[in-house]
């Protein structure tokens, strides 16, 4: 049985993405696990969008076998709840699998598990978190991560990757590939890949370079000068810089090769795909090119990368 721990104001979506999760994996398969809802009161428990989900007490929770921990705003109330926090500690110490949607990781750091562990959660949580629990081995642009019996997700919709790669561990690729598909998801994402995307971080709330910079990423094995794409743009090569250092926060140049190692990174880590190919398609010819950009950006080449995803 997989039991969901749930408190006032939690994130509706924290708990209900991996749940749907579970209940369509019981379509495919007989031998998924049942799920239920615990909270330290029993009854309605009001999520922050103002909906309710019903849950049961605690100790409806001593079967489980698996536990997952929602996040949202009330997860600064539910830090300081001592029943909470000796709840999760009572399911580590019986050796219950352990798993944190978003901020929920919180909730297992403050519990202890989380120490000396790898794990992850909200990117923007990262500072505040390493502040509080300097004994995480925290790893912020991870989508999901795992350590021994205890997982780790990063905002709201990560929890569903994590869930189905539980699936995955539990009933196999064929079941967790099922259960994607009935969810209308394209992929299931690798607990290595980043949570962050570069559109999103570069473009502007007025998208004045939004098409542009869609372009780019569709075309990276194009020669994608300054001239070129202030041409593409309809503005000289001095005003296309300016204004788009002004939107963007970045220059051309910077964006451009900041798009090429996004997309090379989800090649690398998504397939076995030869690292001079993944060079080759993503504009940046020398693969030792590539190497020195995935160094400036991720602090780790390509072939590391690559390992890590592996693992993950």
């Amino acid at each position: 049985m997989i039991g969901f721990l749930i408190f006032p104001e939690f994130q509706l979506l924290d708990a209900a993405g991996p749940i749907s999760v579970f209940e369509i994996a019981r379509r495919h398969t007989p031998h998924a696990p049942r799920v239920i809802t615990v909270a330290t009161k029993a009854g309605a428990v009001r999520s922050s969008s103002g909906t309710e989900m019903l849950a049961r007490n605690l100790r409806s929770a001593s079967s489980v076998t698996t536990l997952f921990v929602a996040g949202g705003e009330g997860v600064e109330d539910e830090v300081r709840c001592k029943t909470t926090i000796a709840f999760i500690q009572r399911l580590a110490r019986r050796g219950v699998r352990l798993a944190s949607v978003c901020s929920g990781a919180y909730l297992l750091a403050e519990a202890g598990v989380l120490d000396g562990r790898c794990a992850t959660t909200h990117w923007s949580c990262t500072r505040d978190f390493i502040g509080r629990y300097p004994k995480v081995r925290l790893e912020p642009d991870q989508i999901f991560t795992r350590d021994g019996g205890v997982w780790t997700s990063a905002g709201i919709t990560a929890g569903i990757d994590l869930a189905l790669a539980m699936i995955t561990e539990d009933h196999g690729e064929e079941i967790s590939q099922a259960t994607a598909r009935q969810l209308v998801l394209y992929h299931r994402r690798g607990g290595g890949q980043s949570q962050f995307s570069t559109l999103l971080e570069l473009k502007t709330p007025n998208g004045r370079f939004g098409n542009l910079l869609s372009w780019v990423r569709e075309n990276l094995d194009a020669p994608l000068t300054v001239e070129a794409l202030a041409e593409r743009a309809g503005l000289s090569s001095r005003h296309f810089v300016r204004s788009f250092i002004a939107e963007t926060g970045s220059t051309p140049t910077k964006a451009v090769e900041r798009l090429r190692v996004e997309v090379a990174r989800e090649r690398v880590q998504s397939s076995g795909e030869a690292i001079e190919r993944v060079a080759q398609a993503t504009g940046f010819r020398d693969p030792e090119r590539m190497r020195r950009a995935f160094i400036r950006a991720f602090g780790q080449p390509p072939k590391s990368l690559r390992r890590s995803a592996r693992t993950a």
